[in-house]
């Protein structure tokens, strides 16, 4: 027999008595008191099912009811609101003398797991890297198209970007050494590093510094990337090009420059399982921040089992 999703009896008079609570006396909006109607609903049935009332409900209860709804697919934020609301409910309770302590005071909701960075494909990496607009402004396209290679072949936060300058000076935050093909930058913590810079990039870099001579920007800008008034780019511009060039290229999501970021450590990562390596050339101070890519890395190596191996596919029929 299915146990009835509303409390009644005495559980559903503490219930009502509570809603009345929050509605007037802590003046909730009618939709937050809807929800924790609905969750008490909850709480109530699974009490129910373990034939115990809401007062007599146990620490032990509550982390079996988590567990249940976790295993049932309910997803660990859902799981956190429904706790909230169960554990003011206690705390009312133990207000109103009924309860001795509050059973859901240190049950927390599982982990929520943190999403993977967006990295582009190798292919869309290319394809990005590689457009060119026949219609677009020739100093705009040199200098977008340095950009773009300097993000994916070095890794740069787009920060790092922006503080570059021609050469290296006592004020520069970081500077391109195109005889020794390395760009040195300044990261978190105002650490600096040197990162290598691809043979793509450093053509797309020389041919943009040229197109930047010719354009008589003034001697006294050191900045290596540079808007048409001739002050240095800022974050937010580069963004909003990067995201112009991708939707040209005809990438089904808009780039952001830390997505290129993303890119550079999976596709370097998946070439040669040197993680270490990876920390340093993007500049992480823990390794354990740079572990998250070997997620990205096992997630692109499921992707050619599946499509690889022969019995990986479900096969129809004997």
């Amino acid at each position: 027999m299915t146990a009835p999703a509303h409390p009644h009896g005495d559980d559903q008079s503490l219930v009502e008595r509570y809603l009345e609570h929050v509605r007037v006396e802590k003046r909730l909006a009618q939709r937050t008191v809807t929800l924790y109607a609905l969750d008490l609903a909850k709480l109530h049935q699974f009490a129910q099912q373990a034939g115990v009332s809401l007062p007599q409900v146990q620490n032990v209860h509550v982390r079996r009811w988590i567990a249940q709804m976790h295993g049932g697919g309910r997803s660990g934020r859902g799981i956190a609101l429904i706790l909230s609301g169960w554990r003011g409910f206690y705390a009312w309770l133990g207000r109103e003398g009924r309860v001795a302590s509050n059973p859901v005071q240190d049950v927390r909701a599982p982990k929520v797991a943190k999403p993977l960075p967006k990295a582009l494909s190798v292919d869309d990496a290319v394809q990005l890297a590689a457009h060119r607009d026949e219609d677009d402004d020739p100093w705009l396209q040199a200098r977008d198209a340095a950009m773009t290679e300097l993000l994916y072949s070095s890794g740069l936060r787009v920060s790092e970007l922006t503080g570059l300058d021609v050469q290296a000076s006592s004020a520069a935050r970081g500077w391109i050494d195109l005889q020794a093909g390395e760009a040195h930058v300044l990261g978190k913590g105002s650490k600096r590093r040197s990162v290598p810079v691809g043979k793509a990039a450093m053509a797309a870099l020389q041919a943009w510094l040229a197109v930047r001579a010719q354009a008589g920007v003034p001697a006294d800008q050191p900045a290596l990337f540079i808007g048409r008034h001739g002050t240095r780019l800022t974050s937010q511009s580069i963004w909003q090009r990067l995201k112009r060039r991708s939707l040209q290229a005809g990438l089904a999501t808009p780039v952001h420059p830390h997505m290129l970021r993303h890119s550079f450590a999976s596709h370097v990562l998946q070439s040669s399982s040197d993680l270490r390596a990876v920390q340093e050339l993007l500049g992480h101070a823990n390794i354990s921040t740079t572990q998250v890519y070997t997620r990205l890395d096992f997630q692109h190596l499921a992707q050619a089992y599946d499509a690889a191996h022969p019995r990986a596919r479900a096969k129809g029929g004997n």
